[in-house]
């Protein structure tokens, strides 16, 4: 009797393990099927991106692009209604270009199921269009609220626009740690005007947050600490600084190579001294 029962059980862990894979399968089929169609829409408004500066936004040589762009991110939500990529995407459509049956408030509608579901591009648009286009406490909530959640995934334009609300004290308290912390972060993932916004503020004076020093928290000792014990120097801020706008200069930023200049010509004028 016993092992009748084991055995049977063991059938069923095998055919509940069996339904499983087949599900695991079929999602990551429909993801990459999805994936596909958004690799070719993305493609498509990468042209018009590409040719759009030169011609006026209702070209009618635009509209093969963009219905191309709008047929297989709409397609790619018909294979995987989950994925955020193409909601995030076929909401730019609706929004930004004159694509074939544009309508703002399904872009609207979609952008924030994309914010909702977690999509890192869609919050920081949302978080963006919240702070440009309304006025008011409960909206720069909002805005931050959807800035913070982009940021905390290293989305790069939201943390540089974070750094700027932290530094301006917009609907926050002014906190230049954690301004210096978004800019840092988001030039480390190339954004060229973070990076100048980083150095101005280390020319100034100011010092990274501990946690983005050599030393990070390491079961509960500071940095500062690590240094004491170590003897390691506390970094100059005039290298560090040097360090963003070098950054800046080398993704083009006329601002790095300009702070780069001045630094260089304030050198020499020590030197000569």
């Amino acid at each position: 009797m016993l092992k009748s029962l084991v055995s049977r059980a063991s059938s069923t862990r095998k055919i509940l393990n069996h339904a499983q894979f087949q599900q695991q399968r079929g999602l990551h089929s429909r993801n990459k099927m999805a994936m596909e169609y958004i690799a070719k829409g993305w493609n498509a408004l990468k042209e018009v991106d590409r040719v759009i500066d030169y011609c006026e936004p209702r070209d009618k040589r635009l509209i093969p692009h963009l219905k191309t762009a709008k047929d297989n991110f709409e397609m790619a939500l018909e294979v995987d209604n989950t994925n955020t990529h193409a909601r995030y995407w076929l909401s730019r459509l609706h929004l930004k270009y004159h694509v074939p049956g544009q309508c703002k408030a399904i872009g609207a509608a979609l952008l924030v199921e994309a914010a909702d579901m977690g999509d890192a591009d869609a919050q920081y648009e949302l978080g963006r269009n919240l702070r440009i286009e309304n006025e008011g406490v409960h909206t720069d909530q909002q805005a931050f609220y959807y800035l913070e959640k982009a940021a905390d995934q290293l989305q790069p334009d939201a943390l540089y626009l974070l750094g700027a609300v932290y530094l301006a004290g917009d609907c926050v308290k002014k906190d230049i740690a954690s301004a210096l912390w978004c800019f840092y972060r988001a030039s480390d993932k190339g954004h060229s005007g973070a990076a100048i916004a980083c150095g101005s503020l280390l020319i100034r004076g100011y010092e990274l947050p501990t946690s983005l020093t050599k030393f990070d928290l390491k079961n509960g000792v500071t940095s500062r600490k690590a240094r004491r014990k170590t003897g390691e120097p506390k970094p100059n801020p005039i290298e560090l600084a040097r360090e963003q706008f070098e950054n800046a200069a080398k993704l083009g930023n006329d601002l790095g190579f300009r702070w780069l200049k001045r630094l260089d010509e304030e050198e020499k004028r020590l030197l000569a001294e």
